[in-house]
C-alpha cells in the first residue's frame, strides 16, 4: 500500500487549531478617560482598515466579548472594559495556483459550498503538496470572486487527504464568520463512515478520551485515556453491519474535531481503521491466515489503498436563512466495493 504518512498529516484535521489560525486576535483594555461610545464605533476607530460591516458581523457571531461576555453593536464602551476580539483572517489566495480541477459540488449558493472530496486529494497547499489542493481548484474555479478580504472563499474545516466525504467552504467573510462560530460551539453535525477491524463488544457506545501527538512520532496521534496529556476528544459510534467476525461497517459522530480523532480512536478500543497503514489497519487483525483469505484481504487492500473512512454527512445552520440544512454523499466507490467484497465472502 501506498501511504504517505508526512503528506497525510500535513492537513489532517484539528478544527479548533485550525480555527484559531484564521482568526487574528487582540485584547483592549479601554483607557480611563474614555467617553460612553458604541462598541462598534469605538471598535471601528482603533481598526481603520475594518470594515464596519466586519466588526458588526463579528459581534453577532459572539467574537467579540466585554469583561468575558459576548456583546450587542448598541454596547457603549466605558473606562477600563476589558474587550477580546477575534477576527476572521482573510483567505490567502494570492499564495495559491489556481489550477483546473475537477469538483464534486454538492450545493452552493451566494453564502457557501458543499463539496464532496475525493479520497487523495490534499485540502490545502502544504510542504510536498503545493500542487493539486482543494483550494488550487477553488481559486482556478472561483477566479471572478471580488479580491477583497471580505468576499473571497473561506476554508472552514479540514479532512485528511485519504479520507473522503463533504466539505463547507465559506464564500463571504459573513459566511465564514457565521460557519466558523459553529465549529467554535460544536453544533456542527457531521457523520463519518468507516469500515474498522473486528465488532466492538458493544453496538452503540462513545469513546471519551484525550488525544495527543505520539512522543515517538509527531506524525502519529495516541489516545492518553487518563486525561493527562492531549486534547478533549469525543466520537459517537454504532454498528451499522458486521461481516462476520473480520471487519464491521460503524457509522461515526464527531463531537469535536481532533487530529485523526476517528483513527486514534478506533485503534484504542483495538478495532482500526481497515487499510490504515499509519495506525496498523493495513495488517490482517482478524481471520485465520489461509492462503484464500489473505489473498482475498490484500485484494481488498489494493482496491482501498487507503483508511477506510468517507465523511458522509454534514449539517449546518445556514449563514443567511438560519435554518439547518443536512447534507448526504454517496460512499465512495473503492469502499463500496470493499464493502460488497466483504458482503458476499460472509456470506
Amino acid at each position: 500500500m501506498n501511504n504517505d504518512n508526512e503528506d497525510d498529516f500535513v492537513d489532517e484535521e484539528d478544527e479548533e487549531q485550525h480555527l484559531q489560525e484564521l482568526f487574528e486576535h487582540f485584547a483592549i483594555i479601554v483607557d480611563k478617560g474614555q467617553e460612553l461610545l458604541r462598541i462598534d464605533k469605538y471598535l471601528l476607530n482603533r481598526f481603520s482598515k475594518i470594515s464596519r460591516n466586519k466588526i458588526q458581523n463579528s459581534i453577532d457571531a459572539g467574537f467579540i466579548k466585554v469583561n468575558g461576555r459576548e456583546t450587542k453593536a448598541n454596547y457603549k464602551v466605558k473606562p477600563f472594559d476589558d474587550i477580546r476580539i477575534s477576527f476572521p483572517k482573510p483567505p490567502r489566495n494570492g499564495d495559491i495556483i489556481p489550477e483546473n480541477i475537477p469538483l464534486d459540488i454538492v450545493y452552493e449558493d451566494n453564502d457557501m459550498l458543499i463539496i464532496n472530496k475525493k479520497p487523495g486529494m490534499v485540502v490545502h497547499p502544504a510542504f510536498n503538496n503545493w500542487n493539486g489542493t482543494l483550494l488550487n481548484a477553488l481559486a482556478y474555479r472561483f477566479d471572478n470572486l471580488p479580491k477583497n478580504a471580505d468576499e473571497r472563499l473561506g476554508l472552514v474545516h479540514r479532512i485528511d487527504k485519504d479520507t473522503s466525504g463533504l466539505l463547507v467552504i465559506a464564500k463571504t467573510d459573513e459566511s465564514l464568520t457565521y460557519l466558523c462560530k459553529q465549529f467554535f460551539d460544536h453544533t456542527i453535525e457531521r457523520t463519518y463512515y468507516a469500515l474498522v477491524w473486528g465488532v466492538p463488544k458493544e453496538k452503540k457506545g462513545t469513546i471519551n478520551v484525550h488525544i495527543g501527538r505520539s512522543a515517538k512520532d509527531r506524525r502519529v496521534m495516541t489516545a492518553y485515556p487518563t486525561g493527562e496529556y492531549g486534547k478533549h476528544a469525543i466520537t459517537h459510534y454504532e454498528v451499522l453491519e458486521t461481516f462476520g467476525d473480520y471487519v464491521s461497517l460503524v457509522k461515526c459522530n464527531l463531537e469535536t474535531g481532533r487530529t485523526h480523532q476517528i483513527r486514534a480512536h478506533f485503534k484504542y478500543i483495538g478495532h482500526p481503521l481497515f487499510g490504515d497503514m499509519t495506525y496498523g489497519g493495513d495488517a490482517i487483525l482478524r481471520g485465520q491466515q489461509t492462503a484464500k483469505y489473505v489473498q482475498f484481504v490484500q485484494n481488498c487492500f489494493e482496491i482501498l489503498p487507503r483508511q477506510a473512512l468517507h465523511a458522509k454527512s454534514l449539517g449546518v445552520i445556514h449563514p443567511t436563512t438560519k435554518e439547518f440544512a443536512q447534507f448526504n454523499s454517496e460512499i465512495p466507490e473503492d469502499l463500496k466495493e470493499v464493502i460488497e467484497k466483504w458482503r458476499k465472502y460472509t456470506n
